[in-house]
């Protein structure tokens, strides 16, 4: 069993801001870019792991097209062919297939007050206004637009736990501000099971909403303040229009209506709730209004408010957003085309969004089963989307943020220790499992993170996780999978899929284990990484599934990705190279190096039916039926170094940048799955990608930047050039790792982590020698 070993650590500290490039860069992010096609990205304002995600929402569900598809695209809340903005809310989702959030909507206006948005057929019938590109700006940490319909200048700022708006009206009308407490992303219909408003004084508010969407009741807190008193304020119940206006202050409200009701109390609560603020003479100084969320409490709410913004100067929280990101995007150092820059960096600011902090300032916060607790020896963060981002993400965070690794397992340990089910995180966010895709990837992240050296967590207590979890009997099959040594499809849809994936999270379970000296565990897990061989059909060279009964799917069609199928969001083609901890073996059982050779150019070379993945819209960013824009097909590119062909990889590489990214707003050939895709961006633009993480190894490819340099925390520099590159010198002719010559195709973790130069001699001529030798190649369990 040949596998890397361990020789250095990474070190869980900030880091060296000494040797960190001064030049800014923030010039090279553009947060437009995914917000068009289906990347899924929200262009607002957001500080590195932030809270709080201050961003436009152009929900546009009244289009009269397929609703499903349209609520789609709006997965961020905003989607850049939208021309009209129904206002500005305090949390998103970067990138994801599926949503939910959209909390606290804010929308500022002048003369007439609407309650609802209107369509964008029709803006004049609601609160939205027109907007155009031309007068909107995004950078790390600020957004501004233009709301052409009321003449005003909306900007937006944020620190971890708040949110800062700045609205300058510059028409002669009276202004006010519109707080809409129904407004959700992913909106068929009002989530909303209840909410309130109550009015402290004349510059305070305090708000609670408690949502039914992809998360389960999920309670959110709001502070709300303004930086001048309004003049009249309107508590809209549009659940009940006797009351549609408690404590509006007007001079009709003199009479006590009956003995259960107190107008004079500005208070409100129900499932359709808005609020108006208005403000006489808006035009003398801008207005600002300042909102501190909190998912424990009003109190809280209020303190993180109070903790991160003391005062209202809109500029200096501006600036401090934008050196927070700068101290973060100093991790890396290129050299390149503006283009490759801005993709580059771009990439590195989605990566470092998520997980985000899900804690108070006084270190409360809401747990997985719904119960209050406190922190004391970590930051608590949220939003797990494990099936995507343990491939490249949480790799990636290893090396670009390891100061926060350990925190993000803690919280995945607080998780496993609350949850009712005994589980480590499969797909969460906000106290929420929502069950969400397939495997017990948290498995991985943990494994990698400890092999690596990050270890500031309770190790036993992990193990205990990881066990519990993968022998969980109320998770997707798992006593069938144990018993039978595979998922029967007649026991569970996507069986295969299920099984491939159960196999290589084994894998990383056994790495665990047998670094912590338990080789029993280890044993019983490196069987059980082997189980996807059980649904490897011989006779047609395909992962296919299989019953209980041992009987092949007679249906069997290896380019078909049926919903609910036996594969996930994929098909057999594709799902057949999931074998990333033991790709040797993989390439003996469909035939050696040729036939492995040669199903990899029938992937990216045979086109695929749209009848075959009509019902998938994940599907995305086609070669052939290599679908880029979803993350079952990520690793495949590289998997020619397996077969002893790595000059394909480095075609194939190429092949993607070229035609599935750009520095355009649908310059993602997908979903950006809350930084998965942007990993991978990044990974492969320095020349190398972790196919199975745990196993301490990089596949290489090719890098696509002359020069990129990794500031690490143990303050040592590793730095990847690309000497002669150029558009048609895109082939690897000798590698050289610190002088030395480096024969084989893959990188150590303690390669990288030691600190140093990988210089790629680029050539537009492959070279069929280097790394093609069976030592050579990436490391392989069963090897």
């Amino acid at each position: 069993m040949l596998l890397v070993v361990l020789v250095g650590l990474c070190l869980s500290t900030s880091a060296n801001t000494n040797k960190l490039n001064k030049a800014d860069k923030t010039t090279w992010v553009d947060p437009f870019i995914g917000t068009g096609g289906d990347g899924h990205t929200f262009p607002g304002a957001v500080v590195p792991f932030g809270m709080v995600q201050l961003s436009p929402d152009t929900a546009a569900l009244s289009r009269g097209i397929d609703p499903q598809h349209d609520i789609y695209k709006h997965c961020a809340g905003y989607h850049y062919d939208d021309h009209t903005i129904i206002g500005f809310s305090h949390t998103h989702f970067s990138g994801t297939g599926h949503s939910d959030l959209g909390d606290l909507l804010i929308m500022p206006g002048t003369g007439t007050v609407f309650t609802k948005p209107g369509t964008e057929e029709d803006p004049d019938s609601g609160y939205r206004s027109r907007f155009s590109h031309d007068r909107e700006q995004a950078s790390p940490g600020y957004y501004m637009v233009e709301l052409d319909d009321y003449n005003i200048k909306a900007e937006l700022t944020t620190t971890t736990r708040t949110g800062l708006h700045k609205y300058t009206f510059n028409g002669e009308e009276d202004a006010h501000v519109l707080l809409d407490l129904t407004s959700s992303i992913y909106n068929f219909k009002n989530k909303v099971i209840w909410s309130d408003v109550r009015v402290i004084d004349n510059q305070t508010l305090l708000a609670y909403r408690s949502t039914n969407g992809w998360a389960k009741h999920r309670e959110m807190y709001f502070a709300i303040k303004f930086s001048r008193p309004f003049d009249r304020i309107e508590l809209i119940n549009e659940d009940n229009a006797r009351y549609r206006c408690n404590g509006c202050l007007d001079n009709d409200r003199d009479k006590k209506p009956s003995t259960i009701v107190n107008d004079a109390i500005q208070f409100t609560a129900g499932k359709d709730i808005k609020v108006v603020a208005h403000f006489d003479q808006a035009k003398k100084t801008p207005l600002l209004v300042k909102v501190g969320l909190s998912a424990v409490s009003r109190s809280n709410a209020l303190e993180n408010l109070t903790d991160e913004l003391p005062d209202w100067d809109f500029d200096r929280v501006r600036a401090d957003a934008k050196q927070l990101w700068q101290d973060k995007l100093s991790v890396i150092d290129a050299e390149g085309t503006s283009a490759e820059k801005r993709q580059l960096y771009t990439s590195l600011y989605h990566a470092l969004q998520a997980p985000s902090v899900y804690q108070d300032v006084n270190g409360e916060y809401r747990g997985v089963d719904g119960e209050i607790h406190q922190t004391t020896d970590f930051e608590h963060y949220t939003l797990f989307s494990l099936w995507d981002t343990y491939r490249a993400l949480h790799p990636l965070l290893t090396y670009v943020a390891p100061e926060r690794v350990s925190d993000m397992i803690q919280s995945m340990l607080a998780h496993y220790q609350q949850s009712y089910d005994g589980m480590l995180p499969i797909w969460s966010f906000q106290a929420h499992e929502t069950w969400t895709m397939i495997g017990y990837h948290a498995v991985s992240v943990i494994a990698d993170a400890y092999l690596k050296g990050i270890r500031d967590f309770d190790h036993d207590l992990a193990l205990k996780a990881m066990l519990e979890t993968a022998n969980n009997a109320k998770y997707d099959a798992i006593p069938e999978y144990v018993k039978y040594g595979y998922v029967p499809m007649d026991k569970l849809s996507e069986s295969v899929s299920i099984t491939l994936e159960y196999a290589y999270d084994d894998f990383t379970i056994a790495r665990y284990a047998e670094a912590l000296g338990n080789k029993k565990v280890a044993d019983e897990f490196y069987r059980r990484a082997l189980s996807y061989k059980n649904v490897f059909d011989p006779s047609v060279g395909f992962m296919r599934g299989k019953n209980s009964k041992g009987v092949w799917n007679p249906e069997f069609d290896p380019e078909e990705a049926k919903l609910m199928g036996p594969f996930t969001e994929g098909n057999s083609y594709q799902y057949t190279f999931y074998v990333p901890h033991d790709a040797q073996e993989l390439v003996k059982l469909i035939g050696g190096d040729k036939a492995f050779e040669q199903r990899l150019d029938t992937l990216f070379e045979k086109e695929l039916s749209p009848e075959k993945i009509k019902e998938h819209e994940d599907i995305a960013g086609l070669i052939g039926q290599y679908a880029h824009g979803n993350e079952p097909s990520h690793h495949i590119a590289y998997m020619y170094n397996d077969a002893g062909k790595p000059w394909r990889t480095q075609e194939r590489i190429r092949q993607i940048m070229d035609t599935l990214s750009s520095d355009k707003p649908d310059g993602l050939a997908g979903n950006d799955d809350v930084g998965q895709m942007s990993a991978w961006y990044i990974f492969s633009a320095m020349g190398f990608y972790p196919v199975a993480p745990g196993s301490l190894s990089y596949s290489i490819g090719a890098p696509q930047l002359p020069k990129i340099s990794m500031n690490l925390a143990n303050n040592k520099t590793f730095t990847v050039k690309a000497k002669e590159l150029s558009k048609s010198n895109k082939y690897v002719k000798s590698v050289k790792l610190n002088g030395k010559t480096l024969k084989r195709s893959y990188l150590t973790h303690n390669d990288i982590q030691q600190g140093g130069v990988l210089e790629f001699q680029m050539t537009d001529k492959p070279n069929k020698h280097w790394g093609t030798a069976l030592e050579h190649r990436p490391p392989s369990m069963s090897r």
